[in-house]
């Protein structure tokens, strides 16, 4: 192997592990509404379950790391790229199923931004989501043909699910690297200006877990909280505190978890660490 083998070898790795780090980034953030996080909640998850999805968090870096190599080698968004990032997508799954499992639509959308930072590292945010756009609008033809969770609620509903997000560019990824720029200038800590971006994405994104768990009724009331929780000034403000508290609260009683929200976070998460 030669020295440039090696060095882009240790270049695709680098890059997937600030993926992942993104990932176990967002998952100790906390108080998250409605999905996993640190606190030993007896409504929601135990430490020792929060310490399995840490751990297989870090089992996509093999994944991610082969997605980077191959749009390396590859060049540019192409259809067969597309193909081939699903079908390391889809082994990345199994492997993580065997460690505890989860962690899809955070490696979708890592995937994705993984590929895109691989295809052209020159790129800012606005031109690395704008490629795994492109990438994401090639069909995968060698995906299971069986309908998911999630596009039978895109179907029935109308909503953009993950896979409109990311062929748009992952807009909810950009609003959510806004929010964190805007929190931090505003003297925000960081879990503050973190949990300030993630509600800035459940205000808007039509996440299909949430339609498919609390039908559109639910999902608007989640959107609301959000939007309560910064309008009343953020995560920061005494007033945004307890709101947040109220949302979080709300969630765990109905066991309601935006999902998708959490993933895009993830995404800008990685993007901003990038840029930092």
């Amino acid at each position: 192997m030669t020295g440039t083998q090696h060095s882009d070898d240790r270049e695709d790795e680098a890059l997937a592990r600030s993926a992942v780090d993104a990932l176990v980034g967002q998952l100790a953030l906390a108080p998250k509404p409605g999905l996993p996080d640190p606190r030993d909640l007896t409504a929601r998850t135990t430490r020792r379950d929060h310490s399995a999805l840490r751990w297989s968090a870090r089992a996509l870096l093999p994944g991610l790391t082969a997605m980077a190599a191959t749009a390396r080698r590859t060049g540019e968004p192409s259809a067969r790229l597309r193909t081939d990032l699903g079908a390391i997508g889809r082994s990345t799954e199994h492997t993580v199923a065997l460690t505890g499992g989860g962690h899809r639509g955070a490696l979708w959308t890592l995937g994705l931004l993984v590929a895109a930072v691989a295809l052209r590292p020159e790129a800012g945010p606005a031109g690395i989501t704008t490629l795994a756009g492109q990438l994401a609008a090639h069909p995968d033809r060698r995906a299971p043909r069986r309908p998911s969770r999630g596009s039978t609620m895109s179907a029935r509903y109308g909503a953009a699910g993950a896979r409109g997000e990311a062929r748009a560019g992952f807009p909810h990824v950009r609003r959510a690297l806004t929010a964190l720029t805007t929190a931090r200038s505003q003297g925000a800590t960081e879990p503050q200006a973190r949990l300030d971006a993630l509600l800035t994405v459940m205000s808007t994104l039509q996440d299909t877990e949430l339609l498919y768990t609390a039908g559109p009724m639910g999902l608007r009331q989640v959107q609301a909280g959000a939007r309560g929780v910064l309008e009343a000034g953020g995560t920061s403000t005494e007033r945004g505190a307890a709101a947040l508290t109220a949302l979080d609260t709300n969630l765990a009683s109905h066991a309601w978890a935006p999902r998708g929200s959490g993933a895009l976070l993830t995404g800008a998460l990685f993007l901003d660490a990038l840029i930092s």
